[in-house]
């Protein structure tokens, strides 16, 4: 198949563009570098420096390059800078997916995957969460999804345009070739690898009072290339249009301090640690409940433990301390 993978240049997209190849499909990649790297582009992937806006250009890709279908990481993410910059993640988010969507019907493409995310769930109040619980976005990041899921769902009726939604909990870990490096890095395994590589001196425990079992906050973490199976297993499955709403997770949840434990044992490093206050909006614990794509679609994780998926990204740093800067 040939797909368009919009943000192929960025973290999930790019190890995503890595296992469509291995499988024998054909990539686009389809990127502003804004925050991605030119070096995370697969070397067998084409590659068009534009913006998803960019109505006229993305048409003329999905034409040129004969496009049957489109996987949509392109965004931005970051729920604090949302929320100081909400217009941008509305114009990034939303109008841009608007615009995407809109070449893509223009061109006949009526396959979509959306790259969506937790965030959507708010403070849920049963854990894990389904993926029929309850929408109550609580950052302008989640409201910005959300508008575009609405979109696909209304598309999907009036359009004929297939489309799977798939909600992320933690992304973490790396391939052999590609990786995680933000800037600025917001992700706590990164971050707590950083310790351990000399680039900070310690990593910030933000509350230790919640009501978890060790009292920092849980979070469900879900290696990268599993992450990117789930992509597939979806793309290959789809028709036009139907409407698919998934989670993705690991199903189990990892405290904050299990992290640091665990990557000190990875590292050999001591990783220093410093309790700081709360950060206002931090759920005590987030765990999706993956059963619906795992009976529909035969999705499973590859990387259960959380020691596999450290060690992939420690692997990885290691091999470029500087990220795509080596």
């Amino acid at each position: 198949m040939n797909i368009l993978v919009t943000g192929g240049a960025g973290y999930i997209g790019s190890i995503t563009s890595e296992s469509l190849i291995a499988r024998g499909h054909k990539v686009v990649v389809l990127d502003n570098l804004s925050t991605g790297h030119r070096r995370a582009i697969h070397p067998e992937a084409h590659f068009v420096q534009a913006d998803i806006a960019a109505k006229d250009v993305v048409r003329q890709t999905l034409e040129n390059y004969h496009i049957e279908a489109v996987m949509h990481f392109a965004a931005s993410s970051l729920v604090g800078e949302s929320m100081q910059k909400p217009m941008q993640y509305f114009q990034n988010n939303s109008a841009g997916s608007l615009a995407l969507l809109e070449a893509m019907l223009a061109s006949g493409v009526k396959k979509f995957v959306l790259s969506s995310t937790a965030a959507l769930f708010g403070r849920p109040k049963s854990l894990p969460i389904p993926s029929d619980a309850p929408i109550q976005p609580e950052s302008v990041y989640g409201e910005s999804k959300y508008l575009i899921e609405r979109m696909l769902a209304w598309l999907a009726d009036c359009a004929g345009l297939g489309f799977v939604c798939l909600r992320y909990f933690n992304a973490a870990g790396a391939s052999e070739h590609f990786g995680e490096d933000h800037q600025p890095e917001s992700h706590l395994i990164p971050l707590v690898l950083q310790v351990a590589q000399g680039k900070r001196e310690r990593i910030h425990i933000y509350g230790d009072n919640y009501d978890t079992p060790d009292g920092s906050c849980i979070r469900d973490y879900i290696h990268v290339q599993d992450l990117a199976s789930a992509h597939i297993l979806a793309i290959e499955a789809l028709q036009p249009g139907e409407k698919r709403y998934y989670n993705l997770g690991n199903g189990q949840g990892f405290s904050v301090k299990e992290v640091i434990e665990v990557c000190r044992q990875v590292t050999g490093h001591a990783i220093p640690s410093q309790l700081s206050p709360r950060r206002s909006g931090d759920p005590a614990a987030l765990v999706a409940d993956a059963s619906s794509i795992q009976k529909e679609l035969g999705w499973e994780t590859k990387f259960k433990d959380l020691e596999s998926i450290v060690s992939s990204a420690w692997r990885w740093h290691l091999a470029h301390p500087q990220g795509y800067q080596d």
